[in-house]
């Protein structure tokens, strides 16, 4: 969106912006990659150069969901291979 935003709408434009904003030579292949996939990872330089080339911030380029997946479970009585928590002076130890 952020490169949109910007009037960028191929790989090819994007390609060219990073290299003579960003300094960073991409493949065409890893700029389509930027364009079409959302990448598990990104070097900094990567990311430094994008923002370079785009004229914007990290928080311009990611879109993040910070909803939990699902709600944590509550913690359940300790079993049989666990042994419970002594308790000293009304404090909890660790198991022994």
């Amino acid at each position: 969106m952020a490169a949109a935003q910007r009037e960028v709408w191929t790989g090819t434009q994007l390609r060219r912006l990073l290299a003579e904003r960003g300094g960073l030579e991409l493949s065409s292949a890893s700029v389509s990659a930027l364009f079409t996939k959302e990448p598990s990872q990104i070097k900094l330089s990567t990311l430094l150069a994008l923002c370079t080339a785009l004229d914007c911030t990290p928080n311009d380029l990611f879109d993040l969901d910070t909803t939990p997946d699902r709600v944590p479970a509550e913690p359940s009585a300790p079993t049989a291979s666990e042994p419970a928590a002594r308790r000293v002076g009304g404090r909890s130890m660790p198991p022994v």
